[in-house]
């Protein structure tokens, strides 16, 4: 089983800063993590291996919601990474999949993100749940690497309501999401981290 959790505190920041800085491209700072996490708590999960209380997350994802340009209530994938002994199980699929209901039940109208525009992983995962390729943004990496900004476009029959996906593997436990990986669907190129 794997479980899942929303941000809890200063106490997840280690081992969420980890585990993005050791799989992305981007060397975020400490105050970005903090703007993400301390404002969107409800919308960032950590994946972990078993309700042990002693385990470290093996996977996380970081995002955002506001109004953009004062128009449209928009999500923002920041940042997506799971540890590379536990990839292509579904866990990067479950973890953003958590965090689109989460931002569905907030009323969002379309969710954005950019990744490596050669992360041919992240680009069939994203666009296996929908996504799609709004633009290409040259040299958007401070490593000089392009970026494709994906699009998920939330229709208003998915707002406000609970649209789990995950069926019958899917359950809360003592504030925990738990699923059983065995039972997500396998995507082979499913080696992804966002960037």
């Amino acid at each position: 089983m794997v479980f899942f959790r929303t941000y809890s505190g200063e106490q997840d920041l280690p081992y969420i800063m980890h585990l993005v800085q050791s799989e992305l491209s981007e060397p975020y700072v400490i105050y970005t993590f903090r703007y993400f996490l301390h404002q969107w708590p409800h919308l960032s999960f950590l994946a972990y291996p078993s309700d042990a209380a002693n385990s470290d997350p093996i996977g996380v994802i970081v995002c955002k919601q506001s109004m953009h340009r004062d128009k449209s209530n928009r999500g923002y994938i920041a940042m997506l990474s799971v540890s590379k002994d536990w990839r292509k199980r579904g866990i990067a699929s479950a973890l953003v999949k958590n965090s689109l209901d989460a931002m569905k039940e907030d009323g969002v109208e379309e969710i954005v993100l950019e990744t490596e525009y050669d992360n041919s992983a992240a680009l069939s995962l994203y666009e296996s749940l929908g996504f799609i390729r709004e633009k290409r943004l040259y040299r958007f990496y401070l490593n000089g690497k392009d970026a494709f900004r994906l699009v998920l476009t939330v229709p208003p029959t998915e707002r406000d309501s609970d649209s789990s996906s995950s069926g019958s593997s899917l359950e809360v436990r003592r504030g925990y999401r738990a699923i059983r990986v065995s039972q997500l669907p396998y995507d082979s190129d499913e080696e992804v981290s966002t960037r």
